[in-house]
């Protein structure tokens, strides 16, 4: 009965997981961390210490290195007569020179970790606070940068006469601030994420009717009363360290194979790859819909089947190969949504993805051999296994529409708008929810006496997630799942748009080119065209701040 509840919990985990699933495509990153604190050194010269500490793979510029290339650290003291500063900010921490190709200059960054200090004369016995902002810029080492900015603020008690002896039993006051740059960059994968998420996904393609009716003969074939229980126990364990090695071997051939360096840029914006996969995932999903199977030649099975006979510690890597070969049928949508949704984000992610789904595929059935005795408390197969895979096919059908998006947006094609991107998800949401009530049915389904109550729960979550989307319709951000909709420059109907645009379109010398089918972030003034652009900035003597980005 426990196990049960388990697996029936599990799929309600994966809906709850479903409405979460898009804050791993809005997921901010925080690169730089900065720790303040001020020390008196003697009399009223105080140091003020900036610790910054630099996430993996990031890099921070430092203040010194030529012109022309990436902006450098800037301290900036608002002005304050109570004190005064001593020389510039010194850099304690190893320094990294380097030529940079990108802007053929010469720059010097920081990589974990930097300390800065600013040495001050305090002119008051009065408090007083300093003031002041950071501004910056940091990078990831793939070539993707964020400026950074924030403000600063250290709170004085007044100039105190101290020597260096004395400083640390009078409890000079220190004041530590956590401050955390505001300016954020948005990370479309956490690597760990995904993993999680392919867990689960492995772990759903257990409750599928292609395996979930295999786990007996499975799990039988390493409680052979012949052979010692030490045994049987390591057969499992290879059992089960197989499974995952074979998908992680189809994700290390996905990872090095799209290892190029425009690779992913190539499948997020080119109509090609994107057209491809929404195939691929309407196709999957009307595989799951019980429309046909998807199966790889019978012959591998059987071959594979045939090295299980010979026995052995081999046999074990031969029954993991013909499980994850026969239960294809129901776990090749799941892995081909998993492995499309890789490919089109970092290198690594094919790897990890199916690391993950293979691991968390594995693990019941290497947990059943190894605790044989919880097979008797496993559910029956019945017409719950089927619903698993129809729920799975609405999920992967709605997931399909983003790469159409792609297109459609890449391309200024104004096919999908993002209000009926919206009505076509909240009809798949609303029909997941009346299917679960027992009001649809496909052709796999068994009949359905009553609605229990973890189908009831599932059937609730499909329809406030429906309801969640409505107020999109009309113009809201719906912030947990922009990532995963049409920008609102493509609502057809908004009721929270601004009428600054056409207010702040006076500001231009003419009308910019290609505005109708290009479009500033955050309304801003701009031109599309560069000659159009240094011509009116030139005719009103104005700098031109050049936003280098792509056509998608």
């Amino acid at each position: 009965m426990k196990l049960r509840k388990f697996m029936k919990a599990s799929v309600l985990l994966f809906s709850f997981f479903i409405i979460g699933l898009s804050n791993s495509f809005a997921q901010v990153k925080e690169p730089v961390k900065f720790k303040m604190e001020i020390e008196n050194l003697e009399n009223s010269i105080y140091e003020l210490i900036f610790e910054a500490e630099i996430d993996d793979m990031w890099h921070l510029y430092g203040q010194y290195f030529d012109l022309g290339g990436p902006r450098p650290l800037y301290f900036d003291f608002d002005e304050n007569e109570n004190f005064k500063l001593i020389d510039s900010v010194v850099e304690l921490s190893e320094v990294i020179h380097e030529f940079d190709d990108v802007f053929e200059v010469n720059v010097a960054y920081f990589a974990k970790q930097a300390k800065f200090v600013q040495k001050i004369e305090v002119l008051t016995d009065e408090a007083f606070n300093i003031t002041g902002e950071i501004s910056g810029q940091a990078c990831y080492d793939d070539g993707a940068c964020i400026s950074i900015g924030d403000d600063i603020l250290f709170k004085i008690n007044g100039g105190v006469e101290l020597n260096t002896k004395e400083k640390t039993d009078a409890k000079t006051p220190v004041i530590v601030t956590e401050n955390k740059f505001t300016n954020k960059m948005e990370d479309t994968s956490s690597l760990l994420g995904f993993f999680f998420l392919s867990f689960l996904f492995g772990i759903i393609g257990i409750l599928t009717p292609c395996v979930f009716p295999m786990i007996p003969m499975t799990v039988s074939f390493f409680m052979n009363k012949s052979e010692k229980r030490s045994k049987g126990i390591i057969k499992a364990l290879i059992f089960g360290l197989s499974i995952t090695l074979l998908y992680a071997l189809v994700g290390l051939i996905v990872s090095v194979t799209s290892a190029g360096a425009n690779f992913t840029t190539v499948l997020s914006t080119h109509w090609i790859p994107n057209l491809v996969f929404f195939v691929l995932f309407v196709v999957f999903a009307a595989s799951l819909f019980g429309l046909f199977e998807i199966v790889l030649p019978s012959g591998l099975a059987n071959k594979a089947d045939a090295q299980v006979d010979k026995g052995g510690m081999l046999a074990a890597f031969f029954m993991a190969l013909t499980t994850v070969i026969v239960s294809f049928s129901c776990t090749g949508p799941i892995i081909g949504a998993l492995l499309v949704k890789a490919a089109s984000g970092k290198v690594l992610e094919p790897l990890i993805g199916m690391l993950g789904f293979g691991l968390g595929f594995a693990l019941p059935f290497t947990f059943l051999a190894l605790v044989p005795g919880m097979m008797n408390k496993l559910p029956k197969s019945g017409g719950w296994l089927n619903s698993v895979k129809v729920i799975m096919g609405f999920v992967i059908l709605a997931f399909s529409l983003k790469y159409f998006s792609n297109i459609d947006q890449n391309y200024h094609l104004g096919v999908l708008s993002r209000d009926l991107y919206l009505v076509i998800w909240i009809v798949i949401f609303i029909m997941m929810g009346i299917y679960l009530l027992g009001k649809i049915k496909f052709s796999h389904d068994s009949e359905l006496k009553h609605v229990g109550f973890f189908r009831l729960l599932l059937a609730m979550v499909s329809f406030i997630f429906a309801i969640y989307l409505v107020p999109g319709l009309f113009g809201a951000n719906l912030t947990p799942i922009a990532g995963l909709l049409p920008p609102k420059t493509s609502q057809k109907f908004d009721l929270t748009q601004k009428s600054a645009t056409k207010e702040s379109a006076s500001y231009y010398c003419e009308s910019p080119d290609y505005a109708d089918v290009l479009h500033m972030a955050y309304n801003v003034n701009g031109y599309f065209d560069y000659e159009q652009a240094f011509e009116c900035a030139q005719s009103q003597n104005l700098p031109v701040l050049l936003y280098f980005t792509g056509h998608s």
